[in-house]
């Protein structure tokens, strides 16, 4: 399989993609299990990796709605996608440094539309798949994760009402250890094959491929690898956000949000709804504190949570139109972009160098409303 120069930037940009979706989303899978010391903050994220690597090999259906389904893949180029692929990992890294869970799957949706758009036109996008496949579960997935939480946390209070605290406390660490694995393990089935998807269109865009063939055993492999790492790194930054400033949260509470943001994602994952996982859980998360009496939903930082999920398809894709119009004039135009990209992310990483979060601050007491410097 004889590949162009440009067909490999663009594989290495979607990798380089996964690996920020990686470390944007382990706060989905372990957040709440590092919150209330059911797996320690290194622990928490190897075994996060590890399942998000195993998920990726679980199916392809999502993939498959990426790669046949949102765009025209007659009318999309590689260079359309590598400059979608920007507008989206510089979303990622931008809610990331502000420590907002913002949707990975929505920056890269919104990058590879506004790309697309800006390219090929407007009847190049399939709005009628955006709004089947990516609107309608946006916004009903966080709402029935947050109902089968409530409720399984209010059921869980009543059933364990009269036990004793420190053995139900035992009993509900190991329980959110299985059930945040099995969010791991939806996470890599559902996420991972968003950047197959793109890795196979591109394939398919350059004439590797057939049309609407399924990403290739190399693809799912490379994919499955580049969630895995950057998972392991610990985007302490989101995990400290969902699992402290959210919600003040019990072992009961968290495998309550696990298993309900789990069963969301793997159903919609064998449907081939390429859903938000970051939805999900958070609606899960906010679920199980109003299933908990007396606990407090901290509704300022659930309200910047929406706000950011509002604003990440549109300012993805004003990013990926704004890189397509640059990058299709011309190999200098594509190179610029790169160099552009790599510029922005190296700048928001020195910034967050200034007020770093890792494992050992990750579960630090903090105001309950992140701030940009140190979220």
């Amino acid at each position: 399989m004889d590949f162009s120069l440009i067909v490999l930037v663009v594989i290495v940009a979607a990798l380089a993609f996964d690996f920020t979706n990686g470390f944007h989303d382990t706060a989905n899978a372990m957040a709440t299990s590092i919150a209330t010391g059911a797996l320690k903050p290194r622990v928490a994220v190897a075994v996060s990796a590890v399942l998000n690597l195993v998920g990726a090999f679980l199916s392809v259906e999502v993939a498959k709605t990426i790669s046949g389904g949102i765009v025209d893949d007659t009318k999309v180029t590689p260079v359309i996608i590598f400059a979608g692929l920007v507008g989206a990992i510089v979303w990622n890294l931008v809610t990331w440094l502000i420590g907002l869970p913002s949707s990975s799957s929505h920056a890269l949706f919104g990058g590879l539309i506004g790309a697309t758009w800006i390219a090929s036109g407007s009847d190049a996008v399939h709005f009628g798949k955006v709004v089947e496949k990516v609107l309608i579960p946006a916004l009903a997935s966080p709402v029935v994760a947050g109902i089968v939480a409530t409720l399984g946390t209010f059921l869980v209070y009543r059933i364990t009402a009269r036990a004793k605290q420190d053995t139900v406390g035992r009993t509900f660490k190991a329980g959110q250890i299985a059930s945040a694995s099995l969010v791991s393990l939806a996470h890599g089935t559902n996420d991972a094959q968003k950047t197959m998807g793109v890795i196979t269109l591109t394939l398919i865009a350059s004439g590797s491929l057939a049309p609407n063939s399924g990403p290739p055993l190399w693809v799912i492999l490379t994919a499955g690898t580049a969630i895995a790492l950057g998972t392991y790194l610990g985007g302490w930054r989101i995990i400290q956000t969902m699992g402290r400033k959210l919600t003040e949260i019990q072992t009961p509470q968290g495998f309550a949000a696990e298993t309900s943001a789990a069963a969301v994602i793997l159903t919609s994952a064998h449907l081939g709804f390429a859903l938000s996982t970051t939805h999900v859980c958070s609606g899960g998360i906010i679920g199980s504190g109003l299933g908990r009496k007396l606990a407090e939903v901290r509704w300022g930082v659930a309200g910047k949570m929406v706000l950011a999920w509002a604003l990440t398809l549109p300012a993805a894709a004003i990013v990926g139109a704004v890189a397509a119009e640059v990058s299709t004039l011309g190999t200098w135009g594509t190179v610029l972009v790169g160099l552009a990209g790599v510029v922005v992310a190296l700048g928001i990483y020195l910034a967050s160098k200034r007020n770093p979060v890792n494992a050992d601050s990750v579960n630090a007491s903090e105001s309950a409303v992140p701030q940009p410097a140190n979220a």
